[in-house]
């Protein structure tokens, strides 16, 4: 499928590039030719995808501008560099990260109305030839939702930002004042609304879901709903959410169930297997991943800066080259998990691989890796003095999120009902072998639907063990309320562990004890609890609670001040996660824009 979509794009280039991701703007075209055929008009579209190919998304919003949270962390008061100051909380005006967002979010959203003007002026939508109506209604809908999807962004870091609906053309103004974040939102979620009826399913589209598809609108309109209908930061620095929320969990559960209705799916079995398919390049339609963008080979940079280590360079004894992870997950993660979940070994990589291609353990408790993907699962090496550029794609939506949304809103609007209770069930039951769900299912649903706030807890806790490392825990807690006090909690909880490890009252792995075993598989001897010793002089010790415990201060500097700005910033116990504009979108605003509220 991979390699019939990069065939397929390259043929729809506007210029010579050779690179989907990389097409010519299409502002140098005339918008009346492009769309007037369904094949220009495919061209269109493709201009506003070609913004995931920019690292405004590849690296920065897809996952090192996501942290820090509960399940993800890095060190942002080690230095000023402009991912510090994000990871920080303290970014300034002049972050060369923030630009670079701000900056192809609305060259995208101008790709988008381009495309949906041409389209809505094409008198295509209604054609008598069936299949061009429907493959021009389609396009229209990719448009729309490519588009929400960056003004959700936009509105989750900067707030109230210029709301831009027109294509650029003679006579317009486009240095607009700031709207209401909530107004934005709520518009595209009606456009989405307004067109989805009319979109193909990922199964009915030639790059199934490496193309924007029914499904996928479908589960942005929750997606865009919970955050219209969750709280936000007001310039005042209070979290605040609109007196019609529920008026959007309604449209959340309503668009979820509609999805759940029309085109339901098991969700596979093998947890592993939906991220090994993407380092495959297999892209299956009608299972979990909805949408995935698509990296071209030589783009993208999962397994580059997200994933398990590889250490590779040209001494090494492998063609895997070089990949690391920005964003860590903090020991209270890993530990958090049931010991028989199957999606804790899935999603906290333990290992990583050395120089000799071998996998050892990583090098201390800070470096818990994202190990749902890796360059060294590729099937063709890209070569020993390679990093960024690994092709993998990157998952956008799944349906178990589907799901918990469902799940969500449900509870919210009348508490946990047996079909609240059910869709928690579908997502748990791949989670643990067949033989433990009554109680690690059954039993445990049951126990946590006492209560509508115990519930809500519940899906809290699943979406951090079923999207752990997609970078998406952000914008939850965010809607939901509760950063600070979800950081804080990490907090606490990783001084209480290195206490009980320092002083030797813990039953976890104070040291964890690895070796690699005949058939050099990587296997550790306790990964879930404390051992005095182990068996044989086979094993290697690796402390791991034990390293949390400083000499020096007490704990690791990273636990008390990585989290700091989160729990005692500007406002203590509310995030300011909202970022100033950039510098010089304010500098060519014309007065329009500046940087007022949030201590700024």
């Amino acid at each position: 499928m991979k390699l019939r979509y990069l065939i397929f794009a390259a043929s729809l280039l506007l210029s010579s590039c050779d690179d989907f991701l990389e097409p010519e703007s299409l502002s140098t075209f005339d918008t009346n030719y492009v769309f007037s055929n369904v094949d220009d008009a495919r061209k269109g579209v493709n201009a506003i995808y070609s913004h995931f190919g920019q690292d405004a998304f590849r690296s920065r919003l897809s996952n090192n501008m996501t942290g820090n949270t509960d399940i993800e962390r890095q060190s942002g008061w080690t230095s000023n560099g402009d991912r510090y100051q994000i990871w920080n909380l303290e970014a300034l005006p002049s972050n060369r990260d923030l630009e670079i967002v701000w900056t192809f979010a609305y060259q995208a959203i101008r790709d988008a109305n381009i495309a949906i003007e041409g389209l809505m002026a094409s008198g295509k939508l209604e054609s008598n030839d069936v299949a061009e109506a429907r493959t021009m209604n389609q396009l229209l809908g990719e448009a729309y939702t490519l588009r929400a999807y960056w003004y959700s962004m936009l509105t989750y870091y900067f707030g109230d930002v210029p709301y831009i609906v027109e294509a650029p053309k003679a006579g317009i103004e486009f240095n607009l004042p700031k709207s209401d974040r909530n107004e934005i939102l709520s518009q595209e979620i009606q456009n989405l609304i307004d067109v989805e009826e009319n979109m193909l399913w990922a199964d009915q589209v030639p790059y199934g879901i490496e193309q924007v598809n029914r499904e996928y609108t479908l589960g942005m309109i929750a997606r865009l709903s919970l955050q219209r209908g969750g709280y936000y930061l007001t310039p005042e620095l209070t979290k605040q959410r609109e007196p019609d929320y529920l008026d959007y969990y309604q449209i959340a559960k309503d668009y979820t169930k509609k999805l759940i209705d029309l085109k339901d799916r098991e969700l596979p079995t093998d947890f592993r297997q939906i991220f090994l398919n993407q380092c495959k390049f297999i892209s299956p339609a009608n299972s979990d991943i909805l949408f995935e963008v698509p990296f071209a080979i030589g783009n993208g940079d999962v397994g580059w800066n997200i994933g398990i280590t590889v250490e590779g360079g040209t001494t090494a004894n492998h063609d895997y080259g070089s990949g690391n992870n920005y964003m860590s997950m903090p020991p209270t993660y890993y530990l958090s998990f049931d010991t028989a979940d199957l999606r804790r070994d899935v999603t906290c990589g333990l290992y990583k691989i050395n120089q000799e291609f071998e996998q050892e353990f990583i090098e201390g408790n800070t470096n818990i890796s994202q190990g749902k993907w890796s360059r060294h699962f590729l099937d063709n090496p890209p070569g020993a003095s390679t990093a960024k550029g690994t092709g993998i794609n990157w998952p956008m939506m799944r349906y178990s999120d589907v799901i918990l949304m469902y799940a969500e809103a449900e509870n919210e609007l009348n508490g946990p009902t047996a079909e609240a209770q059910e869709a928690l069930k579908r997502v748990r039951r791949r989670a643990f072998d067949p033989a433990l769900w009554p109680s690690r299912v059954d039993g445990y649903v049951a126990e946590v639907a006492g209560s509508k706030d115990t519930f809500f807890e519940a899906i809290v806790d699943e979406r951090a063990w079923e999207f752990g490392g997609e970078m998406i825990r952000k914008y939850e807690l965010i809607r939901w309320g509760i950063y600070s006090e979800k950081v804080e909690e990490t907090v606490e909880g990783l001084k209480e562990l290195a206490d009980a490890a320092f002083n030797g009252t813990t039953n976890l792995p104070d040291y964890m004890y690895w070796k690699l075993d005949e058939s050099g598989n990587f296997t550790i001897l306790n990964p879930n609890r404390r051992v005095v010793a182990p068996p044989d002089d086979t094993w290697n010790q690796e402390p791991f609670l034990l390293d949390l415990h400083s000499d020096e201060y007490g704990y690791d500097q990273w636990i008390t001040r990585d989290w700091a700005n989160y729990i005692n910033g500007p406002q203590p116990g509310v995030v300011r996660y909202i970022f100033p504009i950039p510098a010089s979108a304010v500098a060519s605003s014309q007065g329009t824009l500046s940087n007022d509220g949030y201590g700024f």
